[in-house]
């Protein structure tokens, strides 16, 4: 790769012309238009051949060496290691990324778009995995590129573990990280993946919420009877079910299991918050009176637990007769933030409803694996660190968030590697995720490019945070 000698401001702008020639959405063109659609076992070559024919080879130009991992989980999609080695006296960044996505819903596309195809319309980037995740990993695969043409050398060790699971739960992702955690020892994990908090707002999380799936069922007989006949003589699956969820969160969404519930929000947390708006432009307006009172909408969705209700049926909700169903069904979910144990979460809820009267609902778990919460203290230097860089690139200083609010792997990476983790999104909230119409906004991801170049720049340059200084 040929290299010129810049400073920071050099190869930043540097960086600015090269998204403007077009040379990203080349990038992401190519890596859109493999189907990687990780629910669908008809697209497993596709999965394996996004890392063969695509990955590999991009960061091999970089002077990667790489190779494929099996998954340790029987059936389940490979994974991609890369590592350019510059010296062992140098900082190691581990990055990572997901280049599965998911189902296309080919059909439901506005405009006759092809969820397979980028297309561009009013500064935005459709297709499917251009905010998740295929847009965030190429995005910070040609900020190294960029370091690596103006300055020669990246003046890091950096590692890339890249998997083809993660819409299906990132199944052997752990169990990868557990064996292998010599390979991928780091002093710091620096990724992309969700979310800013705003799509005019630079923002770094340091974590994510945790997330558990879970079924109530309520089958009490065989087929359905006359209501006319059987009305208040045979006990109804619907409306008790509906009831034991009324037992666990109220009508304004307030969660009523004290098991459920997450320990106080720390003072730090409550501090990185407090400037904190969620919300975006042209998206759903906030419900105020929800959730948990005498918490600010940041601190809601930032710092507490969530219980929501995600679908539930009885009968025969598209032809409804007049009958007595026999069974209910509903699907719910617990987002809940570090200090809470997924694991206790189950048999909190069967206590529950066999104090209250309802042993006749059955709780499962869902097939969706849990992933555990996970938070970094704002105060950490890594996070000033990046915090720094940012501003320094844009003007001013990012929104930093303790946790997303969605869910990601990172317990794998802080909880088994032991790393502190700073994640630099460069999605936004209405990107339409896993919805039709997925898109990137091109203003963001030139952005994107310019601090993830400015971030790595600095990385580059003695002395950077030593891993282990966890807390400050």
């Amino acid at each position: 790769m040929k290299s010129v000698s810049m400073d920071r401001h050099a190869a930043i702008v540097a960086a600015g012309a090269w998204f403007d020639s077009g040379a990203l959405l080349d990038d992401l063109r190519r890596r859109v238009a493999i189907p990687t659609e990780s629910q669908n076992r008809e697209r497993r070559d596709c999965l394996a051949r996004y890392l063969s024919d695509e990955i590999g080879p991009s960061v091999e130009r970089m002077g990667f060496t790489w190779s494929e991992w099996a998954n340790p989980v029987p059936d389940a999609p490979p994974m991609l290691f890369a590592e350019r080695h510059e010296d062992a006296a140098l900082a190691t960044v581990l990055s990572y990324g997901h280049g599965d996505v998911v189902a296309g819903h080919d059909s439901e596309w506005a405009d006759r778009r092809s969820p397979w195809e980028v297309t561009v319309s009013d500064g935005r980037w459709y297709g499917r995995g251009t905010a998740d995740n295929k847009g965030q990993h190429t995005i910070n695969l040609a900020a190294l590129a960029r370091v690596l043409e103006a300055r020669g050398r990246l003046g890091f060790n950096v590692k890339l573990l890249l998997e083809m699971g993660e819409e299906v739960g990132s199944p052997g992702l752990r169990r990868i990280c557990e064996t292998r955690a010599d390979t991928l020892a780091a002093d710091v994990l620096i990724a992309s993946d969700g979310p800013r908090l705003a799509s005019d707002r630079p923002t770094i999380f340091l974590g994510s919420r945790g997330v558990l799936n879970f079924d109530l069922v309520v089958a009490l007989r065989e087929g359905g009877h006359h209501s006319g006949n059987w009305g208040g003589l045979l006990a109804n699956p619907g409306t008790i079910l509906a009831a034991a969820i009324a037992s666990i969160v109220d009508a304004r969404g307030r969660i009523l299991v004290e098991a459920l519930r997450p320990p106080p929000i720390p003072a730090s947390v409550r501090r990185a918050l407090a400037e904190i708006e969620p919300g975006e432009p042209g998206g759903p307006a906030i419900d105020t009176a929800w959730g948990e009172p005498g918490l600010s909408p940041a601190e809601r969705v930032f710092g507490w637990n969530a219980l929501e209700v995600l679908a539930f049926r009885t009968g025969n909700p598209e032809r409804p007769v007049n009958a007595i169903p026999a069974r209910a069904f509903a699907h719910l979910q617990v987002r809940f933030v570090a200090g809470c144990d997924w694991r206790a979460f189950i048999p909190a809820l069967r206590a529950h409803f066999d104090a209250h009267g309802f042993g006749c609902v059955e709780v499962r778990r869902a097939d969706a694996e849990p992933m555990a919460a996970t938070r970094l203290d704002p105060a950490h230097p890594w996070v000033r660190f990046a915090s720094t860089s940012i501003a320094k690139t844009t003007g001013f200083a990012p929104a930093i968030l303790p946790n997303l609010g969605g869910a990601l792997p990172n317990d794998c990476f802080a909880d088994v590697l032991g790393l502190p983790t700073v994640w630099v999104p460069h999605s936004y909230p209405a990107c339409s995720q896993h919805a039709p119409n997925e898109h990137l906004l091109a203003r963001v991801a030139r952005e994107g490019l310019q601090i993830m170049t400015g971030l790595f720049w600095d990385v580059g340059l003695c002395p950077t945070p030593s891993r282990r200084v966890r807390d400050a």
